[in-house]
């Protein structure tokens, strides 16, 4: 049976994780029946904001030189993640994993290609719990990875698909690479905000937000950017001067890289980025944040005009983070920070305060639990995340003692890293035999650029990690 830690104690079923959960206490048998005689509460819509790509570079993540006043915005209106993680640096399996609510492991899914269903069939998805419950569920752009086998078509109530027209393909363009690597490119593209894919689908999004309806809504809004290729409008790129933007300095005493944290042969061209290729790189990320900002920020202006606040929950989310040069690398898919976090804000009308901040440690994995919670469903018991509801009212509370992220190489090899608040610990397995190992101390070196797996006097702190990880991740189960 796998295991969930919660101040440094573990609960091996239900019942226990019951007992120990803030906030989860059952009501007393006279509370339950006063509450019984109350009129139903009114449900809650739901407004899922999925980012690709999107690494913690917002001005409210401490980074001024990024433009997004919209997403500072919502951060002050609501609670803002700073330690959430994503199960896997990957758009497919991230997505697969989290809207089943189900391990990597479980779902068996590494990569972008293979439908969610190929080896669990069709389980109980986020949206279709919400349909089933009520709800009239709705789907815009790229939610699950994609459309077709990588969706679950019977969830939806509406699903829309909408792309960039004729001029804003067009503009000035170049690729970082001379076309070795083919999405490795950017476009300060022609036209508005709505002649590109984002644009169009918040315009229809913000349709339906004004839409009346009697039955509560789910909707998912999927925005694209900034994932590759790295394609905004125009005016987003002339606000970033080039001069200005400047890679990260990598620490002289850096450790040499584990061998297998990063296989890529993106990685020889990257190598080759001038100072004015990593400048331009930026500029076209930032240009691509900025221009999503913007469609948040219209989502918003909605939400107020419609008062739409009170009656909904609000979560923003990126689906997994990036790199912008840590490490010499321009691309996810690796086990460092920059890739494994992403950020989080909530917004929950007597649920969350606003301006707050959250240390815990939290999964993307625990967003379905999570989402059933606040909205009185019961969730399906095969489901392997945790409720961060308690979480909302009292961020400040002891939770859970680790998060867990994953990779795969070459079809055999499996990095597998747990991060607590002050340790990242990876293990690089073949066939459950242990390769090379990581371990690095975000007390003293937040980059993770020591590995300190090898030295004599850190074998104990590997130990106990392992056998967390080994308990926490490979086996875990409520």
């Amino acid at each position: 049976m796998r295991k969930l830690f919660k101040d440094n104690k573990i609960m091996t079923n239900r019942r226990d994780f019951v007992k120990f959960s803030v906030g989860s206490i059952l009501a007393t048998n006279t509370a339950i029946a006063m509450a019984a005689k109350r009129p139903a509460e009114k449900k809650k819509n739901v407004l899922f904001i999925i980012v690709e790509d999107f690494k913690n570079i917002m001005g409210c993540y401490g980074n001024p030189l990024v433009m997004t006043p919209n997403i500072d915005r919502l951060a002050q209106r609501g609670l803002r993640f700073d330690r959430a993680y994503c199960q896997y640096p990957v758009c497919n399996p991230s997505r697969s994993s989290f809207m089943t609510g189900l391990r990597v492991d479980t779902v068996g899914i590494y990569e972008n290609v293979t439908p969610w269903t190929k080896n669990i069939g069709h389980v109980m998805t986020m949206p279709r719990l919400f349909k089933e419950n009520g709800y009239h569920t709705i789907r815009m752009n790229k939610v699950f990875h994609g459309t077709g086998v990588h969706d679950d078509p019977e969830a939806w109530s509406e699903m829309y698909d909408m792309g960039t027209n004729k001029l804003g393909r067009t503009g000035q363009t170049r690729n970082l690479t001379n076309g070795v690597v083919p999405w490795c490119s950017w476009l300060a593209a022609n036209g508005t905000d709505e002649d590109q894919q984002d644009g169009v689908i918040t315009s229809k999004a913000i349709e339906l937000l004004k839409q009346k309806r009697e039955k509560p809504f789910f909707i998912a809004l999927g925005l694209a950017k900034p994932h590759d290729p790295f394609n905004a409008p125009r005016k987003y790129f002339d606000m970033y001067n080039l001069d200005e933007l400047m890679p990260p300095v990598l620490p002289e005493n850096r450790y040499p890289e584990q061998q297998y944290t990063i296989q890529s042969g993106w990685k020889k061209s990257f190598d080759k980025f001038s100072l004015q290729d990593k400048r331009e790189y930026l500029r076209a990320y930032y240009a691509c944040t900025t221009f999503v900002d913007a469609q948040i920020g219209r989502i918003m202006d909605t939400l107020d005009k419609q008062d739409l606040w009170k009656d909904t929950v609000v979560l923003f989310i990126g689906d997994h983070g990036y790199n912008l040069g840590e490490h010499d690398w321009w691309n996810k898919n690796v086990l460092f920070e920059d890739s494994c976090r992403i950020p989080m804000i909530a917004v929950i009308e007597g649920e969350t305060k606003p301006a707050t901040s959250c240390g815990e440690l939290v999964e993307l994995i625990d967003l379905f639990q999570t989402f059933a919670d606040l909205c009185g469903f019961k969730a399906p018991q095969n489901l392997e995340g945790l409720s961060f509801r308690p979480l909302l009212s009292n961020p400040y509370q002891t939770w859970k003692k680790a998060a867990f992220t994953q990779v795969r190489r070459g079809g055999a090899l499996d990095g597998v890293s747990i991060r607590t608040k002050r340790w990242r610990y990876i293990e690089w397995q073949r066939k459950g035999k242990v390769l090379a190992r990581e371990l690095y101390d975000h007390a003293s070196d937040p980059g993770e650029y020591r590995n300190l797996a090898e030295l004599k006097e850190f074998t104990g702190i590997c130990s106990e990690l392992s056998t967390l990880l080994k308990n926490g991740q490979n086996k875990l189960e409520l």
